[in-house]
């Protein structure tokens, strides 16, 4: 040790303690520091690991025996893998500050909220556990802040598109599949585990109860119990799900190859619906490429989905019966959609007043 360093030593329960500092206060305050966690059951016990170690030894122990989806198990791997690891792996987890754990999610500035998050998560899941196994003496995740981020917002379609989506569904391979997101506000991956025997003529209902897995070709129950659910059939959707009827274990949304959709054959089946679309509002074609697009770049398969939650508000659907409806499992998701308005519903608010001001104005301001 330097000689410009000092130790100091001292036995709590039979078993030794030291701590340096550059100062005999230092030092003196760090074993003091030492002792007293001891006596508080906080002993550190392990802390030279490295964090790439912990990790590793983290997931095995914590995660892999949960039955975590293969997607939820990647999303760790990807986040430490990708941005933890390369800035603070080689670090031993006693000497990973709150600084060091803070600049990896600035680094992430402006991205998008949810992948920001995720780094979060990871972060202070690891380090809280890290924490709680006595590996370290306190948790720098703890108070992480969130740089900056990109919040994700999903809209409703407008009336415009609304029209010009019901068109082009009439003719394009995809239109029911179209329909079905727009009339049941279903998840793309729920439509893709739906077999015949889920559309329940009968009783009028398509009964949801399992979901493709993301990033796999597997099906599986939804993440929680919300997502199963039956959704009444909308008497415009009713006629052409009759008239496309197969055997019961058949997928109702096949590829051509008769099996069901994936991530990559669902994202076709847009692109190929979301060009027609583009054509039948105006698009400038040259040789039958796009040259000038007129559809927004917004526009996804989840604003169907958001689209019926707000057509339900519109309807003064009570938000119990909405949340049931789109498998919601957290009330407040439901009414997040509910409260937001889009531009058309404030612009026709404004109009409103426009005829109320007049009328102000012209019995005398009053």
């Amino acid at each position: 040790m330097s000689k410009d360093y000092i130790r100091k030593t001292a036995r709590y329960n039979g078993k030794k303690y030291e701590a340096t500092g550059k100062t005999e206060l230092e030092a003196m305050t760090k074993l003091a520091e030492k002792i007293a966690a001891a006596k508080r059951g906080e002993e550190v016990v392990g802390g030279s690991m490295t964090v790439s170690a912990w990790y590793i030894e983290w997931k095995r122990t914590y995660k892999d025996p949960k039955g975590l989806t293969s997607k939820s198990l990647s999303m760790y791997d990807e986040k430490f893998n990708g941005y933890i690891k390369p800035a603070i792996g080689y670090m031993k987890l006693r000497e990973v500050k709150d600084v060091h754990l803070q600049r990896i999610l600035n680094g992430q500035a402006g991205k998008s909220a949810s992948h920001v998050k995720k780094i979060r998560m990871v972060l202070q899941e690891m380090f809280k556990r890290a924490r709680q196994s006595r590996l370290i003496p306190y948790d720098p995740a703890e108070l992480l802040a969130l740089p900056h981020v990109k919040e994700g917002r999903r809209r409703s379609i407008t009336e415009e598109e609304r029209t010009a989506i019901l068109a082009v569904a009439e003719y394009h391979p995809s239109g029911l599949w179209i329909l079905t997101l727009l009339y049941t506000g279903m998840r793309p991956g729920e439509t893709a585990a739906l077999t015949w025997s889920d559309v329940d003529f009968t009783n009028n209902e398509i009964h949801v109860h399992a979901a493709k897995e993301s990033g796999s070709t597997a099906i599986k129950a939804p993440k929680t119990e919300a997502g199963v659910r039956d959704i009444p059939i909308h008497a415009l959707l009713r006629p052409k799900l009759l008239n496309a009827k197969g055997k019961p274990f058949d997928p109702v949304f096949p590829t051509q190859a008769g099996n069901r959709q994936n991530e990559n054959s669902m994202r076709r089946m847009w692109t190929s619906f979301l060009r027609e679309l583009d054509i039948y509002m105006g698009a400038e074609l040259y040789r039958n490429r796009i040259i000038k697009s007129v559809v927004a770049k917004d526009l996804t398969p989840y604003c169907l989905r958001h689209t019926f939650c707000t057509d339900l508000q519109k309807k003064m659907v009570p938000l119990n019966n909405a949340k049931e409806l789109m498998g919601h499992a957290d009330i407040q998701t439901t009414a997040n959609i509910y409260t937001h308005k889009d531009s058309a519903t404030l612009h026709s608010a404004i109009s409103k007043l426009d005829g109320t001001y007049e009328l102000t104005k012209a019995s005398g301001g009053r």
